[in-house]
């Protein structure tokens, strides 16, 4: 496997930019829209947040690696990601709870990757240019080759990919005897997020993303969650109509990212796809309410219009990212619903904003 690192590797992006390499990971040939993430630490959990489906990941960090992978540090069964770009890849790793090198881990689990390169330069070109289509190959450098299979990568726009990555079959979560009772409708739920409810005293039924709304209720929670996931929040009519069956029902309702974007496209406010997303640990925004900032984990390439939010009389915007000014945050005013655009379970990141969860129990206490 240590041969791997002399392997030559090339990274193709829609737009002609090339990028040469050395491969890490597995040999072979991947494509998915490329991406950023600004995080100093967490990548496994990146690789593993089925939110990132379809995507190739840069780490702006520039040496990753270094600690190894643990499989306590899973967001989900697997990595996600159509493939890695790093500066600088560690083989080895010092920390002594890690159960294998990150390279035996993107190995084990066939990512295809490429290092070596120079990051700062590829995502400044991504900030400029916006976020497109890419291919990383390390056993076939044929430009013809590369472009033709470029040329298969699916856009992001229009592309429904909740189904994909959603448990096929519900399953349970958390202490039975706990006092709450959650349905949660998986659109590509991370872990970390039903590790924040179990400790809060909530039982969860996760149920895959298709899920009727009537076998959601049939099972009597006291609130529904709707969770994060990867792909184009307005293909997802079938979401939407159930969420929109929730507002009906007026029970607690709680939404994270994706979940938050149905919620928006349920009460009638449109999304946009952004130009090259949030992704990152330090992400500033600020709680309209309380008047307090908070330093957020996300990861999106959608978000809800906010001027579309505004012509909603019964919606009220109550978070705003302090970068850009986009809406990171809704409540209807007359329903128990309430979402945001941003990761408050965080893994990785701060945890400025894990009273939210707490939020979701006071309206489940309070219905």
């Amino acid at each position: 496997m240590k041969d791997i690192f002399s392997k030559e590797a090339i990274l193709l992006l829609k737009d002609g930019t090339q990028f040469k390499g050395k491969a890490v990971g597995k040999i072979g040939t991947t494509g998915g829209e490329i991406c950023f993430n600004t995080g100093m630490t967490g990548y496994q959990e990146i690789y593993t947040d089925p939110s990132y489906y379809g995507q190739i990941i840069v780490n702006t960090t520039a040496h990753i690696g270094n600690y190894g992978a643990n499989d306590d540090e899973q967001e989900s069964g697997s990595p996600k990601i159509a493939g890695i770009v790093v500066n600088d890849f560690s083989e080895i790793y010092s920390r002594f709870t890690a159960t294998e090198s990150l390279q035996e881990y993107l190995f084990n689990n066939n990512v295809v990757g490429i290092t070596e390169i120079d990051t700062r330069a590829l995502v400044r070109h991504i900030r400029d240019k916006g976020a497109m289509n890419a291919i990383i190959s390390s056993e076939n450098m044929d430009m013809k080759f590369l472009q033709a299979e470029l040329d298969k990568v699916p856009d992001m726009s229009g592309l429904e990919l909740a189904t994909t990555v959603t448990t096929t079959e519900p399953y349970f979560y958390g202490d039975e005897k706990s006092p709450y009772k959650v349905a949660v409708l998986d659109l590509g739920i991370k872990s970390s997020i039903l590790k924040n409810m179990a400790s809060r005293g909530c039982y969860c039924k996760v149920f895959p993303a298709e899920t009727l709304f009537s076998e959601m209720k049939a099972w009597n929670p006291d609130g529904f969650f709707i969770s994060n996931g990867p792909g184009d929040p307005a293909t997802m009519n079938y979401a939407i109509d159930t969420v929109k069956e929730i507002l009906n029902e007026d029970a607690p309702m709680f939404g994270i990212c994706l979940g938050h974007q149905v919620i928006a496209l349920a009460n009638g406010i449109s999304t946009y796809k952004m130009h090259h997303g949030h992704r990152g640990l330090n992400h500033p925004v600020k709680n309209l309410e309380s008047g307090k900032s908070e330093v957020t984990s996300q990861n999106h390439g959608f978000v809800v219009d906010k001027d579309d939010l505004e012509k909603n009389k019964n919606v009220v915007m109550t978070h705003i990212h302090l970068n850009d000014g986009t809406l990171a945050g809704l409540k209807l005013k007359d329903k128990k619903t309430f979402s945001v655009q941003y990761h408050p379970e965080a893994s990785p990141g701060p945890h400025d904003s894990r009273y939210l969860f707490d939020n979701f129990i006071t309206y489940m206490n309070n219905n």
